[in-house]
């Protein structure tokens, strides 16, 4: 969806686009001169064949208006034959007006430096040969210009190209400026897109390694699920190390079950199909899970009872996201010998929030949260952020991460449309 969006900032769309703002501007200022040279300077030129091409300028405006609201993409031949008709008006409208020694003969040469900045370079020499057999046409077919009763044709010539450089300097000025821009807007998206990718890739790597841990791991764990019991039943007269032996085993069990979810996870993500379930239960869920994780945390828990009701089609790695950022904030805050964390969900404006506060010492301003295989955690491997930004971007949301007063909070916002049931 980037992609798309960023291909309309440049290229044939976005001249298209420049295009119909120029040529409403070409409608009004040709309208202008046409009326106040036949209507106060009383000169002697063809009022209507001018008008009509006037005219017909406009309601090619309105055709290009319509053509750009449309789905389909533009493409260089179209935005060719956009120039083409501009062009074709404009030497009618010259071929009236004195042909190639009329001063705004030089407007011809917009097109082509608009063009240069968008499309390739068959198009714009495309642009530049109607551009120029337009130019040698109006050399030798044209109607001349009348001269004004006072004063003769040279003040004029000369008023008409200040006035002409002047449109010509605004023009070009403001659309290449915003040809340029775009362009350097492009140049960022395709700069994060690349940057995405790279962050991707390390995170396909870490899933293949710890997919390869989890297969190797399996075997152990049986093993140690078999001769557990049988260590219990042999030492069952000693209650203490009945105790670890019992203790041992829940959490051989607790891995296995991890190991278990893990493979539901890849299965969910292969089949795509998104858990349908209320707010306050994928919450609870998750509460539950990091309650397993960290019970010595206390959390603080702001669910409104109108949100909670909310369906949602939950998809996979949204779970262990919220987790991991609720693990993150557990860690945060035992630096400072607390074992508050908070977590605040709000809905509204078509998007779900899940807040996560911390009273641990905050991001520093070097910090980079979202970098991955960085921590500012003792052990930590620096992936939580990193896996939860990525769950974002995949659902067309956004992570973001700041300070409070007490500690940090990260933020996570997903769209209504991508998250929430029918």
């Amino acid at each position: 969806m980037a992609h798309r969006h960023a291909s309309r900032r440049i290229g044939p769309f976005a001249l298209t686009r420049t295009l119909a703002w120029l040529r409403l501007c070409a409608i009004a200022g040709q309208s202008v001169a046409v009326l106040v040279c036949a209507l106060w300077m009383h000169l002697a030129i063809p009022l209507l064949p001018l008008l009509t091409g006037v005219g017909a300028l406009a309601v090619f405006a309105v055709f290009a208006a319509w053509r750009l609201g449309q789905p389909w993409p533009v493409r260089e031949w179209e935005t060719i034959g956009h120039v083409a008709v501009d062009t074709l008006v404009l030497g009618y409208l010259l071929y009236f007006t004195g042909g190639a020694s009329n001063p705004f003969v030089t407007l011809l040469l917009v097109p082509i430096a608009l063009s240069a900045a968008a499309l390739s370079v068959p198009a714009v020499l495309a642009v530049a040969a109607l551009a120029g057999i337009a130019y040698l046409l109006l050399l030798y077919r044209y109607v001349p210009l009348p001269l004004p009763m006072h004063g003769g044709g040279f003040p004029l010539h000369i008023v008409g190209m200040g006035v002409n450089f002047v449109i010509t300097a605004v023009l070009m000025g403001f659309f290449i400026n915003r040809l340029a821009r775009a362009l350097r807007m492009q140049q960022l998206e395709v700069q994060r897109v690349r940057e995405r990718a790279l962050r991707d890739e390390g995170i396909l790597a870490i899933a293949t390694q710890a997919a390869g841990a989890a297969h190797e791991l399996n075997t152990p764990l049986g093993t140690m699920r078999m001769l557990l019991p049988e260590l219990r039943r042999e030492h069952a007269q000693d209650a203490p190390l009945e105790e670890d032996l019992a203790l041992l085993q829940e959490q051989v069990d607790r891995c296995r079950t991890i190991l278990r979810e893990m493979v539901a996870f890849g299965q969910a993500q292969l089949s795509q199909e998104a858990e349908r379930m209320s707010l306050q239960d994928f919450v609870h869920g998750c509460l539950e899970r990091f309650q397993l994780l960290r019970p010595e945390a206390e959390l603080a828990l702001d669910l409104p009872e109108a949100t909670a009701r909310l369906v949602l089609r939950v998809p996979a790695g949204l779970r262990h996201a919220l987790i991991n950022l609720l693990n993150n904030a557990a860690d945060a805050s035992a630096s400072r010998d607390s074992d508050a964390v908070e977590l605040q969900i709000h809905c509204g404006q078509g998007w779900l929030e899940l807040t996560v506060r911390d009273h641990g010492p905050g991001f520093a301003a070097a910090d980079e949260p979202g970098a991955l295989g960085r921590s500012g955690k003792q052990g930590g491997l620096g992936l939580g952020l990193a896996l939860a930004e990525a769950t974002a971007e995949r659902l067309d949301g956004e992570l973001t991460a700041g300070n409070t007063g007490h500690g940090a909070q990260v933020r996570l916002r997903l769209p209504l449309a991508v998250i929430g049931a029918d």
